[in-house]
């Protein structure tokens, strides 16, 4: 629905209704409206009562060329689409046209050029500095009946909303409060309760919602992408606000691992988002000291018998393979392996005499 202030020039001509200017001395005239025939037009896309300030004269010339100027005051619909809310551009209409007479008795033209029209609506045009007038078109249609037709002149007027006002108070002011809680992760959670933070930014939030709702529009068949744009905004506040508490749960949780679906979670599907990779994985490679033996050590199982009271035990040793970083290949007769191999040796001996201390011990 648009409201609007308007002036509606109407001209036309009454045949016998003449007169000679010399013999009379008047060119032009003043009569009531009740002493001359009125066309009857109206806007189609009126909503409201007219409430237009009443004229009663109208003018008149010696060829019968009637004039009549009136302000008019209209409430006329027009379907909005607000789905660009604040950067959207109408498109209302305004048709001329009679509701009793057809085209046969009345047919309408235009006095001027749209162009004209446009500059001089420029000039008038008094808003709240919400709209601009962007362009107005003037085309005529006919509404053909069985009876015949009506003509109609219809006036297509381009408004574009000026979105200054709203991103001033609407977005910037959301974005601010996104940010914070955003940076609110930063905050240490041993000296700080990011919980009860993130609860005072969602209260907030709510607070600013209620406040500015009055200059969200209410009218339209879409709902504005800026409300999406609040409801994503706010529901990111409860997701941080429910992050924030599953984190704490965590910290002060007595187990100390973190769960396998978490780490999971977190460094696989989670980290690629924030641009996070993993480090590179050391290349570790096993190395046998003694290559020759290398399929035996690592299948052998050493099985011993020990004698004891209530029967046989049986112990199993299972060797381990030695991992060390992994380097460049280097001579068979290098010191560094050979000083390797000596030491394995000796752990070996080692090992055995333990083992042997061991046996006889359980003996």
């Amino acid at each position: 629905m648009t409201r609007a202030v308007t002036s509606v020039n109407k001209e036309w001509i009454i045949e016998g209704l003449t007169w000679d200017e010399k013999e009379c001395g008047s060119e032009k005239l003043s009569v009531k409206r009740e002493n001359l025939w009125i066309p009857d037009i109206f806007i189609l896309e009126f909503m409201d009562e007219d409430q237009s300030p009443v004229t009663p004269y109208v003018y008149i010339d010696s060829k019968g060329h009637v004039m009549d100027e009136k302000p008019l005051r209209v409430v006329s619909s027009c379907k909005l689409g607000i789905l660009r809310f604040p950067f959207d551009v109408q498109n209302c209409s305004l048709s001329f046209g009679s509701f009793i007479h057809y085209d046969s008795a009345i047919r309408m033209v235009l006095g001027m050029s749209a162009e004209r029209i446009l500059s001089q609506s420029r000039e008038v045009l008094q808003t709240e500095g919400e709209w601009e007038l962007l362009n107005i078109t003037a085309a005529e249609s006919l509404l053909s009946l069985d009876g015949g037709g009506y003509h109609d002149i219809v006036f297509n007027i381009l408004l574009k909303r000026r979105p200054v006002l709203y991103v001033v108070n609407l977005m910037i002011p959301s974005c601010f409060l996104n940010t914070v809680d955003l940076f609110s992760f930063l905050l240490p959670p041993q000296s700080v309760d990011r919980s009860a933070f993130k609860m005072t930014l969602i209260l907030g939030y709510t607070v600013f919602l209620l406040i500015m709702n009055d200059l969200l529009p209410v009218t339209g068949n879409t709902t504005p992408a800026i409300n999406v744009f609040f409801s994503i905004s706010l529901g990111m506040m409860v997701g941080s606000l429910l992050e924030t508490i599953f984190i704490t749960h965590i910290q002060n949780s007595s187990n100390p691992h973190v769960p396998r679906w978490v780490r999971i979670l977190v460094l696989q599907y989670l980290a690629p988002i924030v641009c996070l990779t993993n480090r590179q994985q050391i290349n570790r490679v096993t190395v046998d000291l003694n290559p020759h033996r290398k399929h035996r050590l690592m299948s052998m199982h050493m099985i011993m018998s020990v004698p004891a009271p209530f029967g046989i035990h049986h112990l199993e040793i299972k060797p381990r393979p030695i991992t060390v970083d992994h380097q460049p290949e280097k001579s068979a007769h290098d010191p560094v392996i050979e000083e390797l191999r000596k030491l394995s040796q000796d752990l070996r001996s080692i090992s055995r005499l333990c083992l042997v201390d061991i046996l006889k011990f359980k003996v």
